[in-house]
């Protein structure tokens, strides 16, 4: 039986190695703010009015909250980032964050700045991924018609025909260009189209390595279920099967919508239940990594541990390019620095875009990390302890 791997996430030098005193007083200010949740709420509506007044706020929002959690609002200003976490063995995935305005010419223009991240990232061995979100490039409403079984109008099947076409330039481009690419998990009502479309990119596109990767939000009660289903599938088409797991982003949207139109929420019933499907998909996946890859998406540092553990386990090697660890930009980087140290593969999500139009993107993290249990104070807490375990080893000097 293989040793268990000595690593721990408490080893808060290698976390903020990349950080001066200067960024760390920087991340004290933030998460401080994130932390309390009045001031998220208050905040951000400030901010978004502010945007909407033209005030001239942009300066600001780039040395704190953007700054920190954003690459820059273009994929050249994202190179410092790329590079500084290219120092510490940790890859990068740019990851356009601007939401779409529902129409042709947004979802083209979308279209455009992902097939953008892919040219960039081909070739590059610190950008090994793209990924996309399907509400970027097409209309939701028309995919859950379809999901509901409800015929579609005549514009509405060539706007759906447009969304395929776009869907298949991506996953076709990342293949030629030989880089992998995400496709993002979204809500329930329309989440089966998006299997559909992903799984159909897979059969053309994962036959001799895996490049379309679809993602499953654990959260669901009935992922687990659906992961091994959808192996299945890809065993009996000849495929690989490329799966990112998630715990989830839409939980209180989810259970809303359930209650309002009075059918049973998708959502697990604890958060138990979540980390324990979340785990046992975990080692489906790694027992399995010979037909498959694994991009694991998480903040929670015992399923991290856990599949350093299920790597051991199976005489994986940790460099085997099969298996990724993911964090996003700005978080949890005493999992991201102490795994990329130790030789694991690393990626981590570095959005960008205009900052007055991933105002969205930032809202969402900032209730994330006050509505996640913990999340937002454990970095508070890592944050200060790194801050004072410094001032004692200048004391000792």
């Amino acid at each position: 039986m293989p040793a268990k791997p000595n690593i721990s996430f408490e080893n808060l030098e290698v976390a903020f190695a990349s950080k001066s005193n200067a960024d760390l007083k920087k991340m004290y200010l933030i998460f401080a703010t994130v932390n309390n949740n009045l001031a998220v709420s208050v905040g951000t509506k400030l901010a978004n009015w502010s945007f909407a007044l033209g005030l001239p706020i942009k300066g600001i929002m780039k040395k704190t909250m953007f700054g920190h959690f954003c690459g820059g609002e273009n994929i050249h200003d994202c190179q410092h980032a790329v590079d500084n976490l290219a120092k510490y063995h940790i890859h990068t995935i740019l990851d356009y964050s601007v939401e779409g305005e529902g129409d042709e010419i947004s979802y083209n223009a979308t279209k455009n700045e992902i097939l953008r991240t892919i040219e960039r990232s081909a070739g590059d061995e610190n950008m090994p991924f793209a990924v996309f979100k399907v509400t970027g490039l097409g209309d939701l409403a028309i995919m859950t018609k379809i999901q509901e079984g409800k015929s579609l109008e005549e514009t509405e099947k060539t706007s759906f025909e447009n969304l395929r076409k776009r869907i298949d330039e991506l996953c076709r481009a990342a293949y030629e260009a030989n880089t992998k690419i995400l496709i993002d998990a979204e809500e329930s009502w329309f989440q089966d189209v998006i299997d559909e479309m992903a799984y159909e990119a897979m059969e053309k596109y994962n036959k001799q390595s895996c490049i379309v990767y679809n993602t499953y939000q654990m959260y669901r009660h009935d992922t687990l279920e659906r992961l091994k289903k959808a192996n299945d599938v890809a065993m009996e088409k000849g495929y690989l099967h490329g799966a990112k797991l998630v715990r989830g982003a839409y939980m209180e949207k989810e259970r809303d919508r359930a209650a309002e139109k009075g059918y049973p929420s998708p959502i697990q019933p604890t958060k138990e239940s979540s980390d324990r499907d979340y785990n046992a998909a975990l080692e489906f996946c790694v027992e399995n990594i010979k037909t498959m890859g694994l991009v694991s998406g998480s903040h929670n540092e015992i399923s991290n541990l856990l599949l350093t553990e299920l790597i051991s386990k199976y005489g994986i090697n940790p460099s085997n390019e099969s298996i990724y660890f993911a964090q996003l930009y700005g978080m949890s980087d005493n999992i991201s620095y102490n795994l990329a140290k130790a030789g694991y593969n690393v990626v981590k999500y570095v959005p960008y875009g205009p900052v007055e139009k991933v105002m969205p993107y930032l809202s969402r993290r900032a209730e994330e990390n006050t509505s996640v249990a913990g999340q937002s104070s454990r970095e508070f807490d890592l944050v200060k302890r790194e801050i004072a375990r410094r001032k004692a080893a200048r004391k000792k000097s």
